[in-house]
């Protein structure tokens, strides 16, 4: 099998994807990396052994010698990014979240509809063990028909992560409401089986804001930005980004078109960092302890006042094949994605839902800068929504 041949605009914190896809021999190479810092451009040439590198990323969107794209700058640039490449003619993967307004992602639908070229988000959550093992209990009806969803995220390294560098101002990522939890809101509708309809949120700045120790503007992160304890507590933290405007704590509700009620909940000064799932049927409920390989899913069906730790059915998250990437889910993603601007069809993850989890994020933030009041989640064209539901057929 030939191999597609790839170009990666963005050689970041991201750039794990591109080095999953990298198979020379086995599918897939990276040919061509656009950065315009000069450090990424030389650490993409010694990743990839005989790529291009350039400072300009029309130079890889123009390139007729690539078959597909993948997208990994921030967030705001990537309606830009992506419909370039898809009125180029390229098959495009796009990290998640689509981009950081509901037009901007209205904007890369329309595109791909209009171009029939291949758009694929990156939402590798949809492959994790843990997610894939609680859609399957829900699946087969272990505790009836899904009612509320309750997701709380404690995200032990949100100082290191999303408060040295652009992450930490609103102009580029709306806010973490959108960025971070548009992830768990995307799997949150996937287990619900329907989309955020009306959300209402509180949120604040509580604790980031008030630390003194920032970059001068222009300088960049240290090298030593990211350690494995966190730098914890949060107080310890140094060289955090000039501006930070975005919250650090936040809260949500919505009611989704289906009528299932949810809730969301995300803290980046905590000192442990794992997601918790509990999803209530009207027959039981599932509640994950742990989100790694090892953790586990508990699941109850038989009615019991009080709390009961030993549930009636207990299933363990299976180990993932690869240990690169978000518990292995990262390969699972790129094996879906070069299958897809291969060969087309159905996947796993969807242009559609990624949008509904954008539009949730920004709305959700609407609501808790607006002091709380609801909003209700714009719909998108019925056109587009049985378009990338029929696999985004050849046109």
């Amino acid at each position: 099998m030939t191999d597609l041949r790839l170009g990666v605009l963005g050689y970041g914190m991201r750039g794990t994807l591109a080095r999953t896809a990298h198979r020379p021999g086995n599918g897939a190479r990276v040919t061509a990396v656009a950065d315009p810092d000069a450090g990424s451009r030389k650490r993409a040439a010694e990743a990839f052994d005989g790529a291009a590198t350039t400072p300009d990323h029309r130079e890889v969107v123009a390139d007729p010698g690539i078959d597909a794209v993948l997208v990994l700058t921030p967030d705001h640039t990537h309606a830009d990014l992506t419909c370039a490449a898809l009125r180029a003619g390229k098959a495009v993967f796009v990290e998640k979240p689509l981009d950081i307004t509901v037009e901007r992602c209205d904007e890369i639908l329309r595109t791909a509809h209009k171009t029939g070229s291949r758009l694929y988000v990156g939402h590798n959550m949809r492959h994790m063990p843990v997610i894939r093992l609680m859609r399957d209990i829900i699946t087969r009806g272990e505790i009836g028909a899904v009612k509320t969803v309750w997701v709380r995220h404690f995200v032990g390294y949100g100082g290191d992560f999303y408060f040295k560098d652009w992450h930490a101002e609103r102009r580029h990522t709306t806010g973490l409401l959108l960025q971070k939890a548009a992830h768990d809101i995307d799997v949150l509708h996937w287990l619900a089986g329907g989309w955020a309809a009306r959300v209402q949120a509180l949120g604040d700045l509580m604790v980031y804001g008030d630390l003194p120790h920032r970059r001068e503007p222009g300088v960049p992160k240290t090298d030593d930005w990211y350690t494995a304890d966190g730098h914890w507590p949060p107080a310890s933290q140094r060289d955090l980004n000039p501006v930070i405007d975005v919250e650090d704590v936040s809260l949500v509700n919505m009611r989704l078109d289906n009528g299932v009620l949810a809730a969301y909940q995300q803290c980046h000064f905590t000192p442990d960092y794992w997601r918790n799932y509990t999803v209530i049927g009207d027959a039981g409920r599932l509640e994950n302890l742990g989100d790694g390989p090892g953790a586990e899913v508990k699941v109850w069906t038989s009615g019991v006042s009080g709390h009961r730790a030993d549930a009636d059915t207990t299933y363990r998250v299976p180990d993932a094949e690869s240990a690169a990437g978000h518990g292995g889910a990262d390969p699972l993603l790129i094996d879906e994605f070069l299958r897809f601007a291969r060969s087309g069809g159905r996947t796993d993850t969807s242009p559609v839902a990624a949008r509904m989890a954008v539009a949730a994020g920004v709305r959700a933030t609407e609501s808790l800068r607006d002091g709380g009041t609801p909003r209700d989640i714009p719909p998108l064209d019925p056109a587009l929504v049985r378009y990338f539901a029929d696999g985004q057929p050849a046109r």
